[in-house]
């Protein structure tokens, strides 16, 4: 079933990503045979990896296909959960916590340090489509606060001369390890000097 339906033809003249059909029969397998509508959640992350970090409409369309779901279910779904974006979102999508640990640990700092030296505010993009700005609610990573996630990654201990370093190398396409940058290992104390 789920062969025939990566076979149809795109709803509209978008052109859809690929999608491997075995993939999508794993995700889907994982629960449930009366239960498909289940695997909205992994489906929609596949997608929008795919999609280059957003959820174009005719592809909520075709995951609704797939699962045998209304469209507008799925939108529901996607637009509900933040890690979903249905607007489109630069190369790098920076989310700053702005939960009460970073807060006080300086997300301030870090939000000022993207708007000087990239003049985005929140859920804006800047005009060469590079960077994306959003303020989330906690990013689950409070010990290491203040955090900036960039796409799927951490930045932990944060401060404005250690953001404007990352900006600048993301700049120029230049990986840097995430993480601490103060040095920690793990979630482990500060100045923690253990085995």
């Amino acid at each position: 079933m789920t062969k025939n339906l990566l076979k149809k033809k795109p709803l509209n003249k978008d052109i859809l990503v690929k999608l491997d059909k075995n993939e999508i029969e794993e995700i889907i397998s994982k629960y449930p045979s009366n239960r498909k509508s289940s695997a909205v959640l992994p489906l929609l992350h596949l997608v929008q990896k795919k999609a280059g970090g957003w959820l174009p409409v005719h592809e909520m369309e075709r995951v609704a296909n797939i699962l045998e779901m209304s469209y507008m279910r799925v939108f529901e779904i996607a637009s509900f959960y933040t890690m979903f974006n249905i607007q489109p979102v630069g190369k790098y999508l920076l989310q700053v916590c702005k939960t009460t640990p970073c807060w006080l640990r300086g997300a301030d700092n870090i939000q000022k340090c993207i708007k000087d030296n990239l003049d985005l505010d929140n859920g804006k993009t800047s005009k060469d489509g590079i960077f994306t700005l959003m303020e989330v609610e906690c990013l689950g990573a409070c010990v290491n606060a203040p955090i900036l996630q960039i796409n799927d990654d951490y930045y932990e201990d944060l401060d404005y001369k250690s953001t404007k370093d990352l900006l600048d190398k993301l700049k120029k396409n230049i990986k840097t390890p995430k993480g601490s940058k103060l040095g920690r290992k793990s979630s482990e104390p500060l100045g923690y000097k253990g085995n």
